[in-house]
């Protein structure tokens, strides 16, 4: 069993039950969630003219590759109707994988860790209410460290 952490984010229709349907659907698909953190109303990042998101981090438990989780979350967001208009753009569902154990891999659909996490409040947030001395393993730094560096600059 591996543990991996996603953030899952939502700006269209009611975010709320956006979330609460992806969580859902993951426990269907046969994710063990672990834990999972308070929910952050948080202002869009890169992309700004869209709606405020609700922002948390979920741990969970997979028995599978980093790569069928992320089939996993894929299809997740695809049966929920999550439309790709623009990068960075307004979504009803956003599921990022962040972490899977301590895994560093680089492929054409898949980063890990995920390579912007640590600029990032509104995934350094929720990650530390439930992982805060996770360290980064490419960064070696904790997600404590890290959102004490994101928030001094």
């Amino acid at each position: 069993m591996s543990v991996a952490y996603v953030a899952l984010g939502s700006n269209l229709g009611n975010r709320k039950e956006n979330i609460q349907q992806a969580m859902a659907l993951l426990k269907e698909a046969h994710v063990e969630i672990l834990d999972q953190s308070s929910w952050y109303k948080t202002k869009p990042y890169g992309v700004t003219d869209q709606p405020d998101f609700l922002n948390g981090v979920i741990k969970l438990e997979w028995t599978g590759t980093p790569q069928t989780l992320l089939a996993v979350l894929l299809s997740v967001e695809k049966t929920m109707g999550r439309k790709r208009l623009r990068h960075w753009g307004e979504r009803n569902i956003d599921l990022d994988l962040l972490f899977f154990d301590d895994i560093v891999m680089k492929t054409e659909n898949l980063t890990l860790p995920h390579p912007d996490l640590q600029n990032r409040i509104f995934v350094l947030e929720p990650l530390c209410e439930i992982a805060g001395k996770l360290v980064h393993p490419v960064l070696g730094k904790t997600m404590e460290v890290l959102l004490g560096e994101l928030l001094a600059r």
